[in-house]
């Protein structure tokens, strides 16, 4: 064996389709793509969720439910949770920028305060919400809970 005589293995290398290179070549004419109708046309494409013409899935299915524009979505931070993170980062005060630093929320989110669990101790926390079972929870400890 030479390097002049060695040649890929049977059936592994194909000859790509020379299309549209006159009827000589067997591939001329309407070159592959059938006579006439829109897929025989340059530039066609299918639309995403085309179906042939049948009524599309998407369309055949009801429309349900609404979905309000004005809704205010919270991270809800429960007691047991607010605990957990000043234990972990020794903080007196749980406020929006300590959650944000510590990458606990980012700094877009709306935090709501939520009532299970217990804290141990006086904490003041900053949120933008607070349930009233976990507001009045904070205050039973000594501590104190600013909305803003």
């Amino acid at each position: 064996m030479e390097l002049h005589n060695l040649k890929p293995a049977e059936g592994s290398v194909k000859n790509k389709k020379r299309i549209g290179r006159g009827q000589g070549s067997g591939r001329g004419g309407t070159s592959t793509r059938g006579h006439k109708g829109q897929q025989s046309r340059s530039g066609y494409t299918r639309k995403r969720n085309f179906e042939g013409g049948q009524m599309p899935l998407q369309m055949r299915l009801p429309k349900r439910g609404f979905k309000s524009p004005n809704r205010v979505e919270y991270v809800s931070l429960n007691l047991d949770q607010v605990q957990a993170i000043l234990e972990k980062y020794q903080v007196e005060n749980l406020t929006l920028e300590s959650l944000v630093t510590h990458n606990i929320v980012r700094k877009s989110d709306k935090v709501k305060i939520l009532a299970r669990g217990e804290v141990n101790g006086a904490v003041n926390i900053e949120a933008h919400a607070a349930s009233k079972a976990a507001q009045k929870a904070i205050e039973d400890k000594g501590g104190s809970l600013t909305i803003v």
